[in-house]
């Protein structure tokens, strides 16, 4: 009687290092990662038959496809343009066990050319204005002084700073109140400042 529960008692443990080894294996043999809105389930060979399932944050179940990979790695890629930007659970599912990735959707960083040029203006006096420029991300800025009556260029400047810059501009004769600065950085960045 001993030794029967000795054996029963070998074999519950084999049987659940099997299948802790089985979850083991099915997570070495899978991934899913996100790249912006995009996630890729990769599935390397040897899993076999299984079934990929992606979920929302809610748990709502968004997309479920069988598989069968045998002798080469498969890459599911899920395009998520549509659906908002937060935490998606990617369920593996095989005759023998179960994985769940949780992974996070971001948006892409903006690009420089769409974020709008920073740059501020303030007279200091009648005939006296400063101005400032900031986020740069390439050197080279145009600034003209126009009249605002006329759009006529008064002064013409060409500043080859890396990140921004702050300068004043003495304009003699005029006051600040009769005069615009249009600011063009090297992207084609336009800003107009009125005082």
């Amino acid at each position: 009687m001993k030794t029967l529960f000795t054996f029963a008692l070998a074999g519950a443990l084999s049987l659940s290092s099997l299948a802790a080894n089985a979850a083991d294996d099915l997570m070495s043999l899978s991934s899913a990662q996100a790249k912006f809105k995009k996630i890729n389930v990769l599935l390397k060979e040897g899993i076999g038959e299984a079934k990929v399932a992606l979920f929302d944050a809610s748990g709502k179940k968004l997309h479920q496809r069988k598989v069968n990979v045998t002798d080469e790695q498969l890459i599911l890629p899920y395009n998520l343009e549509d659906m908002p930007v937060g935490e998606y659970k990617v369920q593996i599912t095989t005759p023998e066990e179960n994985v769940e990735y949780r992974v996070n959707t971001f948006d892409h960083a903006p690009s420089p050319e769409s974020l709008p040029l920073v740059a501020f203006g303030k007279a200091i006096d009648d005939e006296t204005i400063s101005l400032t420029v900031v986020g740069l991300t390439e050197p080279g800025v145009e600034v003209e002084i126009r009249s605002a009556k006329t759009d006529r260029k008064i002064y013409v400047e060409h500043i080859d700073q890396e990140d921004g810059f702050k300068k004043q501009y003495s304009l003699r004769g005029v006051d600040s109140d009769e005069v615009y600065v249009k600011v063009t950085d090297a992207l084609g960045r336009v800003k107009n400042l009125y005082f």
